[in-house]
C-alpha cells in the first residue's frame, strides 16, 4: 500500500515537474503573445479614432461612420489574437475557433439576412456618395428631401411634410433620381400668343426678359422654339438653365418667370389668347 502511494506521488510529481518545465521554457512565448494582443488592442482603439476622424470628413452618417471603424478595430483585435495563440502553438484551438466562428457566423447571417442586407446597403450608398443629407430624390413611388441615412433605413421628407423610411436595399436595387447630383436645373414654359403677334419681337421679348432675371450659364444657352399653331394661338417652348439642385427651385423658378414674361408681354400688347370657339351657322336652304 505504501509503496502504491509512494508510485501515485511520484507520478504527481513528475506532472507537475513537466508542467513547471513547460512554463518555464513557454514563459517567453508568453509574454510575446500578451504584449502581441496589447498592442493589438491599443492599435485597434487608436485606428477607430483615426478613422472616425478621416470619415467624418468623407461620410455624413454618424451610424455608419461608426459601423465602419468599430468593424475595423474589432478585425484589428482578432488578428492580433489569432498571432498570440500562434505564437503560444496553440494551433488546435485556433483551428476550433475559427470552425467555430465559420458556423456561428452562417447562422448569424442566414438568421439576420434582411438586416445584413440593409446596412451593407447603406454602407455602400454613403461611401459611393450618390445620395446625401439634403438631396431631393425620388425614389419606391416617393419623393422628398434625404433627412437621414442609417445602417438600415433612408428617412425622406416629402414636400406635405410627411416622413417616408425607406429600406436601404430597395434604394439600392432600384433606380432612384437624386436632383443633388447636379449642380443646374433646366426649366420649359410652354405658353402661345395670338395670331396677329410680331413673332420676332415675342422671341426678343421672351429671351429678354429670361436674361434679365436668371443669369445665363456659360455653358448652355436659352433655347426658343415655336412649336406649332395652336387652335388659338401660336405656341411656344422656352428652355434654360438654373443654379440649383432641388426640385422645388425648379418649380420657384418657373413660377417666377411666368410671372416676368405676363409682364413684359403686357408691357409690349403681346397677347397670350384664352382658347376661343367660333359658331358658323348654315343658312336655311329654303
Amino acid at each position: 500500500m505504501k509503496e502504491q502511494m509512494n508510485n501515485a506521488w511520484a507520478i504527481v510529481a513528475d506532472k507537475l515537474n513537466g508542467w513547471f518545465e513547460n512554463i518555464i521554457i513557454n514563459l517567453p512565448n508568453f509574454i510575446i503573445a500578451m504584449l502581441t494582443f496589447g498592442l493589438a488592442f491599443w492599435l485597434s482603439k487608436n485606428i477607430q479614432r483615426y478613422l472616425e476622424s478621416i470619415f467624418k470628413r468623407l461620410i455624413k452618417q454618424d451610424s455608419i461612420r461608426s459601423l465602419i471603424s468599430k468593424a475595423a478595430s474589432v478585425l484589428v483585435i482578432a488578428i492580433g489574437l489569432i498571432l498570440a495563440l500562434a505564437i503560444l502553438n496553440l494551433d488546435g484551438t485556433l483551428k476550433s475557433l475559427l470552425a467555430g466562428a465559420g458556423v456561428a457566423g452562417l447562422a448569424i447571417s442566414l438568421a439576420l439576412q434582411g438586416t445584413l442586407s440593409n446596412t451593407f446597403s447603406g454602407v455602400f450608398i454613403a461611401l459611393k456618395n450618390e445620395l446625401n443629407i439634403g438631396d431631393f430624390i425620388e425614389t419606391n413611388g416617393y419623393a422628398g428631401e434625404v433627412i437621414a441615412v442609417d445602417l438600415r433605413n433612408t428617412k425622406i421628407k416629402e414636400v406635405d411634410n410627411n416622413v417616408v423610411v425607406i429600406p436601404n436595399k430597395l434604394i439600392l436595387e432600384k433606380p432612384f433620381k437624386n436632383y443633388g447630383l447636379t449642380k443646374t436645373i433646366r426649366t420649359t414654359i410652354t405658353c402661345g400668343v395670338s395670331y396677329d403677334s410680331d413673332l420676332y419681337l415675342v422671341e426678343q421679348v421672351a429671351i429678354s426678359c429670361i436674361k434679365r432675371h436668371f443669369p445665363e450659364n456659360k455653358n448652355s444657352e436659352i433655347e426658343f422654339y415655336y412649336t406649332d399653331f395652336g387652335d388659338s394661338s401660336i405656341n411656344f417652348r422656352l428652355r434654360f438653365w438654373v443654379e440649383g439642385k432641388r426640385k422645388l427651385k425648379a418649380l420657384e423658378v418657373k413660377s417666377l418667370a411666368i410671372k416676368a414674361l405676363k409682364d413684359d408681354f403686357d408691357e409690349n400688347d403681346i397677347s397670350i389668347p384664352y382658347p376661343t370657339t367660333t359658331l358658323v351657322g348654315l343658312q336655311s336652304l329654303n
